[in-house]
């Protein structure tokens, strides 16, 4: 009876901390299923993988914070560019796909990424077009250049008109940025909570084609 006791009460302890191993995000390998996971999206309505079955899965995990006083502002421009390819193109509806973003954040810092969207935008055209272009150095003039090839297209969003058509989700405990591992507090010369930048494309069945 002692014996049978014992061995409930390990059971009783080890139970809680053995469904959480079952239940923790882990890395996933190209053609294993993406692991199972449902987060808050800022709009309101809580998103989870199995939600997107059926369809193809664009899974983005923008850098966040480049430093303590910016984001990232090549994160919006990526946002912003899929606004423009839905707007143009459907490409949700083309290629029967969901489009979702994932920031290690809480719905404060988020809604704070989201509003300095037009700031960052208009950084970056003064980095295509600065002022006096004659005045400029010449690394300067080199990354002029290479912005005008890598943001190419001039998004109008101003502070009244933020379009965020797909679903932003909060990873506020940062479970599933540290259980692919992505999550940082010291990357790219910076000390601030942020993502390693990644994209996962996942096919109708839920297995992982590209990251």
């Amino acid at each position: 009876m002692k014996r049978y006791s014992l061995v409930l009460s390990i059971l009783l302890f080890a139970l809680p901390e053995l469904f959480a191993q079952g239940n923790k995000i882990k890395i996933s390998e190209l053609g294993w299923n993406m692991p199972e996971f449902t987060l808050p999206s800022y709009q309101g309505v809580d998103f989870s993988i199995t939600d997107a079955k059926g369809k193809n899965l664009l899974l983005i995990f923008p850098r966040g914070k480049a430093d303590s006083l910016h984001w990232c502002n090549i994160c919006q421009y990526q946002y912003s560019e899929l606004v423009d390819l839905e707007n143009t193109k459907q490409i949700r509806k083309k290629y029967n796909l969901e489009i979702v973003f994932v920031l290690p954040y809480d719905k404060e810092t988020v809604g704070n990424w989201i509003a300095t969207f037009p700031a960052q935008l208009a950084e970056i055209e003064q980095w295509k077009n600065p002022p006096d272009p004659s005045k400029i150095s010449e690394g300067e003039k080199r990354w002029m250049e290479k912005s005008r090839i890598l943001y190419s297209k001039t998004f109008n969003i101003t502070k009244d008109n933020i379009p965020t058509p797909f679903p932003i989700l909060m990873d506020t405990d940062r479970t599933v940025s540290k259980g692919l591992d992505l999550f940082r507090t010291e990357w790219g010369q910076s000390k601030v909570d942020q993502n390693i930048p990644a994209i996962f494309i996942i096919d109708t069945k839920g297995n992982v084609r590209f990251k």
